[in-house]
């Protein structure tokens, strides 16, 4: 009996195992945007407590949103170079700009910021839609 439960435990570890390594080599920009994503996260938190703790302007999460919309913005220009990788690119280009406009709001401010977003998104809707 204890065979059967073990063997069931491999397998769906296994499965998972198995699911994740599909999802990275389905979509490898992708997985790749999500790897650099983390590096940068990484890269924000090493900083926050080394140098930049001393630099006036760093705010570390507009830090961390601005680079993170950046990254998304970097992996949607590549899916346009790509054609094999060419899906998704609307929403994609959405929320690289709201994450970059949420990172640039708290660096310069909200005023100048929100509505600039919004008029790229508007844009960009536009430009799916037609």
């Amino acid at each position: 009996m204890s065979d059967l439960l073990i063997k069931g435990k491999n397998e769906k570890k296994e499965k998972s195992i198995e699911g994740w390594e599909n999802w990275c080599r389905g979509d490898r920009v992708d997985a790749i945007g999500w790897a650099a994503g983390f590096v940068w996260a990484a890269f924000v938190i090493l900083a926050t407590h080394t140098a930049a703790a001393n630099i006036v302007w760093w705010d570390s999460w507009a830090v961390f949103f601005t680079g993170a919309g950046v990254i998304v913005l970097l992996e949607t220009g590549v899916r346009l170079l790509l054609p094999a990788y060419r899906k998704g690119i609307a929403a994609k280009l959405i929320f690289g700009f709201i994450l970059i406009g949420i990172g640039l709001g708290g660096l310069i401010g909200w005023v100048w910021v929100w509505p600039a977003v919004l008029v790229v998104v508007a844009a960009v809707i536009l430009k799916s839609a037609l």
